[in-house]
């Protein structure tokens, strides 16, 4: 478990270094499958005094904090019901990246633009619809990962495909294989909402060709990939 503190930790770490939060908003989370449990930030601790003995280990079945001093994010529900739902996830990233929030609190998916956002998102990065009354006054933050479920409407693969989501009046949650994944899903979510609200503003209606498209992101992902030195480029997720 040592190695997978390590990388919740570094990971959470780095979300203020990479401009995706303001004060404590944003949280990673890891899970070890095999122990049934996932690692995650407590709530609310500034990340300037985050250590390895804050980080909470939460049992994937119910919910039951196993180990740890201090309350677990409040978003734990949330990374618990998508770590149920998609086998494929290993690790969660969840912020209120400006650029993403904007499309979130919009109501709009993030449109698929040009070769940046291909490269990583074979895809729109989807809104979810809003909760419901219901949803919102019990079990709020399983919910809110529920109603990602349902958007992808609990298809791994897609959710392979498109690693990242935005709840509708919230924000991002991106995922992948690991905490370190999910993290740079996180970071290139907010870096294609940035780049697509400068598109739409200089032109909302000239979408690149799909084989353009589906040529970058095959560049990357799949059988026939060929992008990066396997030595050398950290494994995609």
């Amino acid at each position: 478990m040592a190695s997978l503190h390590d990388e919740v930790l570094a990971a959470n770490l780095t979300i203020p270094h990479v401009g995706l939060a303001t004060l404590t908003w944003g949280n990673v989370s890891g899970v070890d499958r095999e122990a049934g449990v996932f690692v995650i930030k407590p709530s609310g601790v500034p990340y300037d005094r985050l250590t390895l003995e804050d980080l909470v280990t939460v049992r994937l079945s119910d919910g039951a904090v196993v180990a740890g001093h201090l309350r677990p994010s409040t978003d734990t529900e949330t990374h618990r019901s998508l770590y149920l739902a998609f086998p494929s996830i290993g690790g969660i990233t969840h912020t209120h990246s400006t650029h993403a929030v904007a499309f979130a609190q919009a109501h709009r998916d993030i449109p698929v633009l040009g070769t940046t956002h291909a490269d990583t998102f074979n895809g729109p990065i989807p809104v979810t619809r809003d909760l419901t009354p219901d949803e919102c006054a019990t079990d709020y933050e399983y919910n809110t990962g529920r109603v990602i479920v349902d958007l992808l409407h609990g298809d791994d693969q897609r959710a392979a495909e498109v690693p990242a989501a935005l709840v509708a009046g919230h924000g991002p949650f991106t995922w992948g294989t690991n905490a370190r994944k999910s993290l740079e899903h996180a970071i290139i979510c907010e870096a294609v909402a940035d780049i697509a609200l400068h598109t739409l503003s200089l032109n909302p209606t000239n979408p690149p060709p799909p084989h353009l498209l589906q040529r970058h992101y095959t560049r990357k992902h799949g059988p026939n990939a060929y992008y990066g030195n396997p030595d050398k480029t950290p494994t995609s997720g």
